[in-house]
């Protein structure tokens, strides 16, 4: 099926606009890449903290292996899990306990809580100070000077992309609750290894949970205003592999579901590079205060908004910008979606809204009310989702136009 392209031949050149990269991990890809994990680990030294979900990584076929080749190499190895979203108690925890051990690396293993857990854990082992010293918006204020300890990510889910960025998501979820990251270059993992085998386990809901959070961070970076041509070939290479390999991910048993797992990890990598380097939208905008007020994952939170967050931002877009990059690029999502290289831009706005409602529904998606979210709890959550995803959202959206977004998966 041909692939809408990027660019047009005939189309004149334009001078590229100014950009930078921010710094990356090494990545090693492709299945059976756990089995480099051991020797991986023993490259930064003795002594290694292995950071894990509460349990399908421990219970799964790789957990003996991995500890049986570490004690045959003499690698000293201490474990802890992180069970749900990792909090800034559970974090300061594990640092206070571990800070004695001349820890030589931190290995994070799992879904993104874990994941950044182990950056931030990673980030502080050295430091003498607290997380609530440095996390955004809520902390102390103080500023991160480091050093940190050397990090391996390895994802066993398709979705945050947290082993391409600086960004340690932590959570106190309440009434009064935060959701706010610990950011600095230094968290970066060392190391992404990144293996498709791993994605296997994966339950129909968290692969399309994850999936969905994926999509949307690409798409988001892809429209975000803050986007380069950098972003924008990863993006559109994520989103090309995102449409390969999500359904036969998703469906048990499909015949192609290994290289529907290689493809989601792929897309997931890269949707972490491309909001890394580009920023996000509304949906991760209204993200931060929904995981923090509701226990509601942040998966699902991308998947029950980004069609109508889209919608929203395509109708703002042509009533305020209509002269925006940013319409083109939904309509070239559209056409990559459906396969249909013919439609319109006015056709393919209104495919990619139609596809992913559909995808919602037939994900079967929860509505935020299933979380306890009421019309109520709007005002506040419009007030708390100005961070710094919103700010490169494709165009400035009013509450009124939040509240819409939220009104349509009440």
């Amino acid at each position: 099926m041909a692939i809408p392209r990027l660019f047009k031949s005939d189309t004149p050149a334009a001078a590229l606009t100014a950009f930078e990269v921010a710094r990356l991990p090494a990545v090693s890809f492709g299945p059976g890449r756990i089995g480099q994990l051991p020797a991986e680990i023993r490259r930064f030294g003795q002594t290694a903290l292995l950071i894990t979900g509460g349990r399908s990584f421990v219970e799964s076929e790789h957990w003996s292996p991995l500890t049986g080749a570490l004690q045959a190499q003499g690698v000293e190895w201490h474990h802890e899990t992180i069970r749900g979203e990792p909090s800034p108690e559970r974090v300061d925890s594990i640092v206070d306990h571990y800070r004695a051990q001349s820890i030589d690396v931190v290995v994070g293993i799992g879904g993104g809580s874990p994941l950044d857990a182990a950056k931030a854990i990673a980030g502080l082992l050295r430091t003498g100070t607290s997380v609530m010293d440095h996390l955004e918006g809520v902390g102390r204020g103080q500023p991160y000077t480091g050093p940190a300890v050397p990090m391996i990510a390895v994802p066993t889910t398709a979705g945050t992309g947290s082993e391409a960025t600086k960004n340690a998501v932590l959570s106190q979820p309440g009434a009064n609750g935060f959701k706010k990251s610990f950011r600095d270059d230094q968290l970066v993992p060392a190391l992404a290894l990144l293996d498709p085998d791993l994605l296997a386990s994966c339950p129909k809901s968290q692969i399309a949970a994850n999936g969905m959070d994926a999509f949307t961070q690409l798409l988001e970076s892809y429209v975000s205003a803050n986007a380069s041509p950098f972003t924008d070939a990863l993006a559109w290479s994520g989103l090309q592999s995102f449409r390969a390999g999500f359904w036969p991910a998703w469906e048990p048993g499909h015949p192609e579901s290994a290289a529907g797992y290689g493809h989601m990890l792929y897309a997931a990598w890269l949707s972490g590079v491309t909001l890394a380097q580009a920023g996000l939208g509304s949906v991760h905008g209204l993200a931060s205060p929904l995981g923090a007020f509701f226990p509601i994952p942040h998966g699902v939170v991308c998947g029950t908004l980004v069609a109508a967050a889209s919608a929203v931002n395509i109708s703002a877009l042509q009533a305020r910008a209509p002269d925006s990059q940013a319409l083109p690029r939904y309509a070239e999502v559209g056409r990559l979606l459906t396969g249909d290289a013919s439609l319109t831009d006015p056709a393919a706005l209104t495919a990619l809204v139609d596809t992913l409602n559909s995808w919602t529904e037939r994900l079967q998606i929860p509505r935020l009310s299933a979380y306890g979210v009421t019309r109520d709890d709007f005002a506040r959550i419009c007030a708390n989702a100005r961070g710094g995803s919103m700010k490169t959202n494709p165009i400035v959206v009013t509450d009124e136009e939040l509240e819409r977004v939220l009104e349509r998966r009440l």
